[in-house]
């Protein structure tokens, strides 16, 4: 997990971060939060990508950490 605080919010990060939560192998992503320029807030799950609903960074880490918990499940 990386979070920086960005200097000021804009209207593509209006939280004020820029965040990239990574969970998978070397060359191989299989759950990823992040923010990347010209996409705003979203996650990837393997080969899926859709938009996130951006709440709070604790929320986030929480839904993160959620999903790293199912994928271990199976």
């Amino acid at each position: 997990m990386k979070v920086w605080q960005l200097p000021d919010p804009n209207a593509e990060r209006p939280h004020g971060l820029k965040y990239s939560l990574f969970f998978g192998r070397p060359g191989e992503r299989i759950i990823g939060y992040d923010n990347e320029f010209g996409k705003g807030d979203h996650r990837h799950y393997r080969d899926h990508e859709e938009p996130y609903r951006f709440e709070s960074l604790e929320r986030m880490i929480g839904d993160f950490e959620d999903d790293v918990r199912q994928e271990l499940k199976v």
